[in-house]
């Protein structure tokens, strides 16, 4: 993955778009852009959804929301793990809250 400094350069640019134009992901979050522009705003687009489901949700509630996340496998969603090992999810506490 590509520093921000290093997308600063503009010969250093030419190279990582040409990565990304081959299907590698250069940016940190830019998973899918077939440039590297694209890459870049895909970045930045999921870190401003993430923020934005937080400040909906809460801290605790973006936290347990996670929880459940890290728990999820191929096989199985987190909901199913969390119940098979008895792990409590309070999933009242990431409905969006209302105004």
């Amino acid at each position: 993955m590509a520093s921000e400094q290093e997308r600063r350069d503009p010969q250093k640019r030419a190279e990582l778009d040409a990565k990304a134009r081959e299907g590698e992901t250069v940016v940190p979050g830019g998973t899918g852009g077939k440039s590297l522009e694209a890459q870049e705003h895909l970045a930045e687009g999921r870190h401003k959804g993430g923020e934005t489901r937080r400040e909906q949700i809460g801290h605790e509630g973006y936290h347990e929301m996670g929880k459940k996340g890290g728990l999820s496998t191929k096989d199985k969603s987190g909901e199913e793990r969390a119940a098979e090992e008895g792990i409590p999810i309070d999933e009242s506490k990431y409905k969006t809250k209302s105004r």
